[in-house]
C-alpha cells in the first residue's frame, strides 16, 4: 500500500517584529504553493505572531490568519502532538525563530528540516562563525568586534557591519577615518556589537550553496552578485528586499541586473566550492548550507558568512540554485524532508 501522506508543519510568522513576520510570509506562502503534493505531504500551518501568540490558519493569507484563534505556547505544542507532526519545516527568519523555535521544536522530538538551532546560534554570530571556519583553513577577512562606545584604530579601508544582523542592515564601507563613526552607528543601531573587517578589494561576490545528497556534500552551481570596485563595492539592504506601493514586501536580489547563476565552466567554482564544503563540515551543518564569499583579484575566496536558512519558496537561492543543477524546488523538498524523518543529516 502506499504511505499516508506525511504530516509536515510549516512553522511561519515571527516572535519579533512585523518585519520579519512579512518576510516569512513572502518565502513560505510561495513554498507551500510550490511544494503542494496531497499525495505525498498533509501539510499544517502554525503562525507566530509578534505578541508570542500561535495560530493554526487554513492558509497564509492574510484573512485567515487574523481569523484563526489565538494559542498560547504550551498550548500549541500540546497541538502539535495531537496533529500527529511529522517533521517540521522552519520559516522563521528572525534571530529567536532561527535559534529559540528552531531548539523548542526539537525539544519536542519532531525531526527539523535544515540545520539545529544550536548550529545556527553561532552563525548568527559573524565574528564566530569566521573563527570556526578559520580554524578549518578557510580564509577569512581580516577583522576585530567593535563594542559600543569603543572608538578602534582600525586599518582602512574597511567594511563595518552588525556583528549578528541579516540583510546587510547597518552595512557601511569607510575609506575615510572621519566615516567611521557614523558607521559604527549605524551597525550598532541594528546589533550590540560591530564588526570591523578589512576591505576585500573586487573580484567578485559569489554565494555558494552546499547540500548532503546520498551521503556527499554536492556543491550548487554559484549566484554572482552584482557588485562593481566603485559604483557599488559592497551590497546594501536595498539590494535585497524593497516593498512596493502597497506596502508589500519583496525580493530586489533576483533580476538578471542584480544576480546570475555562474557558468559550470568558470574557474572559481572549484575553490569556492571547496572552502563551502570546509566551512559544511567545520560548522557542523546538516542537510544543507548557504555561505557568502568576496573573490579577491587574483581568484582566493574569503568567506564572508553563512546563511543557513532555506525556504524552499521557488525564489530561495539554494532552490533557485538547485534548480540551475536539474534539481526542481519539489524534489530538493522531498530529498530534504526524507532525510530529515530519517534522522539523516550528520556532518560529513
Amino acid at each position: 500500500m502506499p504511505r499516508p501522506p506525511r504530516r509536515v508543519l510549516h512553522l511561519a510568522g515571527s516572535p519579533t517584529d512585523d518585519f520579519f513576520a512579512d518576510l516569512s510570509l513572502l518565502y513560505a506562502a510561495d513554498c507551500l504553493a510550490a511544494v503542494a503534493d496531497p499525495a505525498r505531504y498533509d501539510p499544517l500551518i502554525a503562525w507566530v505572531s509578534p505578541d508570542g501568540s500561535w495560530r493554526f490558519p487554513a492558509s497564509l493569507d492574510r484573512g485567515d490568519i487574523a481569523a484563526a484563534a489565538p494559542y498560547t505556547l504550551p498550548a500549541a505544542t500540546a497541538r502539535l502532538a495531537d496533529e500527529g507532526v511529522e517533521v517540521v519545516v522552519p520559516q522563521l527568519f528572525c534571530r529567536a525563530g532561527m535559534t529559540t523555535y528552531r531548539a523548542l521544536i526539537e525539544a519536542q522530538g519532531i525531526p527539523l528540516v535544515g540545520n539545529t538551532g544550536d548550529v545556527m546560534a553561532l552563525t548568527a554570530n559573524k565574528a564566530q562563525a569566521k573563527q570556526v571556519v578559520a580554524g578549518a583553513g578557510v580564509r577569512v577577512a581580516a577583522g576585530r568586534v567593535v563594542d559600543r562606545g569603543e572608538d578602534p584604530a582600525v586599518a582602512l579601508p574597511a567594511v563595518v557591519k552588525p556583528v549578528d544582523a541579516d540583510n546587510s542592515a547597518g552595512v557601511s564601507l569607510v575609506r575615510e577615518r572621519v566615516e567611521l563613526r557614523t558607521a559604527l552607528a549605524a551597525a550598532l543601531a541594528h546589533s550590540r556589537q560591530a564588526l570591523v573587517e578589512s576591505y576585500v578589494e573586487l573580484g567578485r561576490e559569489v554565494r555558494c550553496g552546499v547540500v548532503e545528497r546520498d551521503g556527499e556534500l554536492v556543491v550548487l552551481p554559484l549566484e554572482e552578485y552584482a557588485v562593481h570596485p566603485t559604483r557599488k563595492p559592497v551590497r546594501g539592504a536595498d539590494d535585497k528586499l524593497a516593498r512596493d506601493g502597497a506596502g508589500e514586501l519583496g525580493l530586489v536580489a533576483k533580476d538578471a541586473e542584480h544576480a546570475w547563476i555562474v557558468p559550470p565552466d568558470d574557474p572559481v567554482n572549484a575553490a569556492v566550492g571547496a572552502a563551502a564544503r570546509a566551512a559544511h563540515r567545520a560548522l557542523g551543518c546538516r542537510h544543507y548550507s548557504l555561505f557568502d564569499f568576496r573573490v579577491d583579484p587574483t581568484g582566493t575566496p574569503v568567506f564572508l558568512e553563512a546563511s543557513l536558512y532555506c525556504s524552499f519558496a521557488r525564489t530561495s537561492v539554494l532552490a533557485v540554485m538547485a534548480a540551475a543543477a536539474g534539481i526542481p524546488v519539489e524534489r530538493l523538498f522531498a530529498d530534504l524532508v526524507t532525510a530529515a524523518t530519517a534522522g539523516e543529516g550528520a556532518p560529513q
